[in-house]
């Protein structure tokens, strides 16, 4: 048996076969599919951000992950293969989010992870009696859950080492498709693998970056982790929530253990915009500047996100945050807009009030990367997409970037200090680049089949 595993890209100009390279990693889920997968099937991957996809190359079975920004294109390469008489099973985060939608498109849709349901899959699928729906009834077990990494043999990846410690954020943030999709609940690894798995993959690497959506979900397992992580001296990135960084001791053993950055979403300064989204415990404690100091003291980098287009967002939230974000030297900055994801107490509410711009904007022909889908209360779409765009444009400028630089938190060691500057200048030209992106293949000319079809209809 040969099973094809695809991760598809988010679109392509008409055109324009070139692809968008920069800050393309490993699709970490893909290999741990395949890390479930009994070794007697063969398997092939292909990452359609980044190759073309073999549509005549025989196999008995294709599965696609599904993201919502990858909806459109997934179900043109699930068309693709169907007409040929490949069967597709479809699962990632779209589809639990969008579960009617995403089963219209597959011959069987995954819902919830897979470790406890991809070994079924492929043992129904073996014996003929494939259902058209898997449905995970908990949280599964993550031990064992060591991916495959030869499957990324002879792509081109950015080199550095991704590492899942985690699933999942105990936080309910109205916007955040991660809180829909695991319950607001969080799970780890046992750690001993998780250290095994770095030991493993640490030759040649200079950084490793652990995927997990918020790495402190759990504050006294962070602890612990940190502790066994120290003695292994690696350089680390990750991504946490700023309540973290309130705990002294948190922050030591982080800095400690080899932690060089963070994500950290910021959102709004406006403690009354975050309560609007249920994230008011990003300021509960005093607001910012304590846990960042905590960070600055031990020289951790910060990778700063915030958020526009909330129903507080005026233009001067654009001014606060591009001067805070200067004056604290970020290291790296996002400003972007609110996106509805489906399943989201964020898109139940816009929908309800009739302010989708788009219906659903993931799939709609006239919907572009970086569009508003939704009607701000404060501003027009166009002004806010137009102020995410000038605020990057502002906060990557060459004298904005020479500032950064200059500040001791971003130079805790050479590796970090070398890479400033290529990074920063990476995401400068890049302010425009996905601008404007179509969902989906703009080359493309076929048309979607859907479950119970004929080939030939569409």
């Amino acid at each position: 048996m040969k099973l094809t595993l695809i991760h598809p890209a988010i679109g392509r100009f008409a055109g324009d076969r070139r692809y968008i390279r920069s800050w393309q990693m490993e699709p970490l889920p893909t290999a741990v599919v395949a890390a479930l997968t009994p070794r007697d099937v063969e398997v092939v991957f292909h990452d359609d951000r980044v190759e073309e996809i073999p549509f005549d190359a025989p196999t008995d079975l294709v599965a696609l992950s599904v993201e919502t920004y990858t909806a459109t294109r997934s179900y043109q390469i699930a068309s693709e293969y169907r007409r040929r008489g490949v069967p597709v099973i479809l699962g990632g985060f779209h589809a639990t989010l969008a579960p009617d939608e995403v089963a219209r498109f597959g011959d069987a849709v995954v819902l919830g992870e897979a470790e406890t349901l991809w070994p079924q899959v492929i043992d129904d699928f073996r014996h003929g009696r494939l259902e058209a729906v898997y449905r995970a009834a908990e949280r599964p077990s993550l031990a064992g859950a060591t991916p495959r990494r030869e499957i990324f043999r002879g792509k081109r990846y950015l080199p550095v080492r991704l590492i899942e410690t985690g699933r999942g954020c105990r936080f309910r943030c109205d916007f955040c498709a991660v809180q829909s999709y695991y319950g607001a609940t969080y799970t780890r690894r046992p750690t001993d693998e998780i250290l095994a798995e770095i030991q493993a993959q640490r030759r040649g690497a200079r950084l490793f970056f652990f995927v997990d959506d918020n790495m402190t979900a759990d504050l006294k397992q962070a602890k612990e982790f940190f502790r066994a992580l120290a003695p292994l001296k690696i350089r680390w990135v990750s991504q946490a929530s700023i309540n973290a960084a309130r705990d002294p001791e948190l922050v030591e053993l982080m800095a400690r253990s080899g932690c060089r950055g963070l994500l950290i979403g910021f959102e709004s300064l406006d403690p009354d915009a975050l309560a609007a989204v249920n994230k008011a415990w990003n300021t509960a404690g005093g607001g910012y500047e304590e846990p960042l100091a905590n960070l600055r003291r031990h020289r951790i980098c910060i990778y700063a996100t915030f958020l526009f287009g909330g129903d507080r967002d005026t233009p001067q939230s654009f001014r606060d945050a591009l001067d805070f974000a200067r004056e604290h030297a970020f290291y790296i900055a996002a400003f972007n807009h609110l996106t509805p994801f489906p399943g989201t107490p964020l898109y139940r509410r816009l929908e309800e009030e009739g302010r989708l711009l788009y219906h659903p904007w993931w799939r709609d022909p006239s919907y572009r990367y970086n569009r508003i889908p939704f009607q701000p209360k404060e501003m027009s779409a166009e002004e806010v997409q137009r102020r995410c765009i000038e605020a990057r444009q502002e906060f990557y400028s060459l004298p904005s970037v020479a500032r950064r630089f200059v500040d001791p938190v971003n130079r805790p060691d050479f590796f970090m200090l070398r890479n400033f500057w290529p990074i920063n200048l990476m995401i400068r030209g890049e302010v425009h680049q996905r601008d404007a992106l179509p969902l989906g293949d703009q080359d493309w000319r076929g048309s979607l089949l859907e479950v119970g079809s004929k080939v030939g209809e569409g």
